[in-house]
């Protein structure tokens, strides 16, 4: 009897302890491993032949002892699945909320578990270090390595994945994201973008409720037309531009995206973020690699504008080809001819270009096809042979021309595309997206080229490479991607056309290696209608980006306001035009707020329109450097008042440019209040002086007022901003 209960004991025992051990009561032996910048800290704990969860993320703390009590101090829901931290949270076993991996295996089981092997971390450069973690199933042959890479000063991370399996059959990847994060607030307020063509980064702000909110993409190309792959989730409240906890993530791949936000049972959020997994299955095979794309985040306990610093930083000294260097101006054609030009029209323009004083003129769409000519945006699209009509010489005597007029010379193309009347649809039908049984659809009067396809690759690469084969000096290259992808669907993958959507990506960014490796500095601007693709995938093989073809300067200084959240003023092309009813001298103010160009008809400027845009240019030439490389403080949000005010100071704290804008036009509206400067050294003192005066105006402030940092920054300083000085840039100057 006494033995029969003694079994008994030892067996309920046996199965509290089986228990304990499942839910993680009870630990194995445990490892957390801290992956620290300078301020911030993402805290993971692995459990030996367990889980690895995330414990923190958030402001970095003195003792990295005491990051395994953060656990304890939290008393929350019970999580019956011990997932709901999970680093990457697979589906089938124990979890049940979203999962950032789902697989259907080789014998069609599609649960997976993931337990920790081991991790290691390198030292890349003093900077930068990298972290990897690997994980198995302990019940198929089928792994998953976490990377995460921290930029110390910059406070950034980026995290993807590789997925691997020695299966005896293909497993099928149903999710495969980059990144699982997890944060613990007593609320979350998401800030999102949503647009189209001549309305991009509309911003809207909300608080997240429980469920899932989806920011995602399908389009193909051109993926970020009516979503952006960037967004801000504020913590407790919503941030401000300087107070107030917050995460800015972006994903930095150019096709379809998905981020999902589940705020769980136990009040947490979870952001699993990565590609979409929409109509894409992927088929991997035994030992292939399947290699997320980057998602990129920082975080900030200082508000919006110090995680944008961060971000921007990282940008230029990591992400964005030539961050640290020169950009040319130009003058676009674009605007003065549209599709209607010859050599002699270009040839007057290219005189323009250097009585503006500007460095290049970019020749824009229509330069091309013989059988169906360019003259329109319905036909030619594909046949990228100069129009012997418009230019009987060539690009190269227009190459020739601008040298003559001491210019650099750039040109447009389009090369992913193809007009359905083109000699390139009718010689490779095969090589267009289109679906066999499916009635063409178009937009913009186009289709798309099979970038999964290696023949279309080398077509695009040829495109680009006979250019400069021609033209050796050639000197700058506008590369658009006006349309979307219908009718998905590759001739060349034939059977696996679930891989289309990553595999088209994949094709594109293999054009873009090559063009880089061949020519590694030319300066490239990353078109798509406007702002449909700009990520920092692309901006890898890019110097800049086209925000909008919505060039009216009211309607930019906000689109501009919102994108520097994210990307640097260097990476920013902004053009003067004629769009918008406003003086040249506020739409040249605005487009100097990054990298500065024309798409104007010089040769009809009043005279001192002229004079006014050709001494802005010499203004822009010595401010440029702070304006690019400097840190960005926004001073007066136009969306919270008449005045829009934006300063660009440099590292030293000892010069910079502020502009300033009257965005409200209604009677009496002016800068009624000073604006408080940010960023500035309190026992510095300073100078402002207004630039950019229109020839026979004089700037109502007084240039020889000396101010301390001190009295700018807590006081600050009124521009004067009125209905009849709408723009007033001024230059800030260190007084010793």
């Amino acid at each position: 009897m006494y033995r029969s209960v003694r079994l008994r004991k030892v067996s309920r025992a046996t199965v509290l302890l089986v228990s304990l051990l499942f839910t993680g009561k009870l630990s194995k032996a445990q490892t957390i491993i801290p992956i620290e910048t300078e301020n911030q800290a993402l805290v993971l704990k692995a459990v030996n032949g367990g889980d690895v969860t995330i414990q923190y993320f958030g402001q970095k703390l003195v003792s990295t002892k005491e990051y395994g009590l953060i656990g304890g101090t939290y008393k929350q829901t019970e999580d019956y699945t011990g997932q709901l931290n999970s680093v990457y949270t697979p589906s089938g076993s124990r979890n049940l909320l979203e999962p950032a991996i789902s697989v259907v295996h080789s014998d069609g089981n599609n649960s997976l578990n993931l337990s920790y092997v081991s991790h290691e971390t390198r030292k890349i450069n003093d900077n930068t270090s990298l972290t990897k973690i690997l994980l198995k199933d302990p019940a198929y042959n089928f792994q998953v390595e976490l990377y995460y890479q921290s930029y110390f000063k910059e406070n950034v991370f980026e995290q993807w994945t590789e997925i691997k399996h020695q299966e005896k059959g293909n497993v099928i990847l149903q999710k495969f994201a980059s990144a699982n994060l997890h944060l613990k607030a007593k609320d979350y307020y998401l800030k999102q973008y949503h647009g189209d063509w001549a309305l991009e980064m509309q911003p809207e702000e909300s608080r997240i409720t429980h469920g899932i909110k989806t920011l995602d993409s399908k389009l193909g190309t051109r993926a970020n037309l009516f979503q952006p792959s960037v967004f801000m989730v504020s913590l407790d409240a919503p941030a401000t531009e300087n107070n107030g906890s917050v995460l800015y993530g972006a994903m930095e791949w150019s096709g379809n995206f998905r981020i999902d936000l589940e705020v769980d049972y136990q009040d947490n959020l979870r952001i699993i973020a990565g590609m979409n997994n929409y109509a894409s299955p992927y088929k991997l095979k035994p030992n292939e690699a399947f290699v997320t794309p980057k998602f990129l985040y920082t975080f900030s306990n200082q508000g919006k504008g110090a995680a944008s610093r961060q971000l921007q930083n990282w940008a230029r000294n990591y992400q964005i080809l030539d961050g640290k260097g020169d950009r040319l101006t130009l003058l676009n054609n674009w605007e003065a001819t549209y599709f209607d030009f010859n050599e002699q029209v270009l040839a007057a323009l290219l005189k323009d270009t250097k009585k503006l004083g500007v460095d290049l003129f970019l020749l824009d769409d229509g330069w091309f096809g013989n059988k169906y000519p360019r003259n329109s945006d319905r036909v030619g699209l594909g046949d990228w042979q100069e129009n012997k009509s418009k230019l009987p010489n060539g690009i190269s005597s227009l190459v020739k021309e601008a040298e003559g007029n001491a210019v650099k010379f750039g040109i447009w193309i389009e090369p992913e595309m193809v007009s359905p009347k083109s000699e390139l649809y009718e010689k490779h039908p095969s090589w267009v997206i289109k679906q066999p049984k499916r009635a063409e659809h178009y937009f913009r009067n186009q289709l798309v080229l099979d970038l999964s396809n290696p023949e279309v690759q080398d077509f695009v690469f040829g495109i680009v490479d006979g250019l400069f084969t021609k033209n050796p000096s050639l000197s700058y290259i506008k590369w658009d991607c006006n349309a979307v992808i219908y009718n998905a669907y590759s001739a060349h993958l034939k059977e696996n056309q679930a891989a289309f959507y990553i595999d088209y990506v994949k094709g594109l960014y293999r054009v873009l290696e090559r063009i880089r490796t061949k020519y590694p500095k030319v300066p490239m601007m990353l078109c798509s209608g406007g702002g449909g693709r700009v990520d920092y995938a692309a901006l890898k093989y890019f110097t800049e980006f086209w925000p909008s073809d919505n060039t009216d300067p009211m309607e930019r200084i906000f689109m501009q306001w919102e994108y520097s959240y994210f990307y640097p003023a260097i990476s920013s092309a902004n053009h003067v035009t004629d769009w918008g009813k406003q003086p040249i001298k506020f739409r040249t103010d605005v487009a100097m707020m990054g990298k500065l160009g024309f798409d104007i008809v010089v040769s009809k400027l009043p005279e001192k329109d002229l004079l006014f845009c050709q001494e802005a240019i010499k203004n822009y030439n010595v401010l440029k450097t702070d304006i690019w490389q400097g840190d960005q403080y926004r001073l007066a949000n136009p969306r919270e008042g008449s005045v829009a005010a934006m300063l660009y100071l440099n590292a030293d704290k000892a010069s910079g440019v502020v502009f300033n804008y009257l965005v409200n036009n209604r009677y009496e509206e002016k800068s009624k209040l000073p604006i408080k400067m940010q960023g500035l050294n309190p026992n510095k003192n300073y100078k402002l002086t207004e630039i950019n005066l229109y020839p026979g105006t004089k700037s109502t402030l007084d240039a020889t007022q000396v101010y301390s940092g001190d009295f700018l920054t807590k006081i600050g300083y009124n521009p004067n901003v009125n209905a009849s000085r709408t723009s007033v840039v001024l230059k800030l100057e260190e007084v010793k």
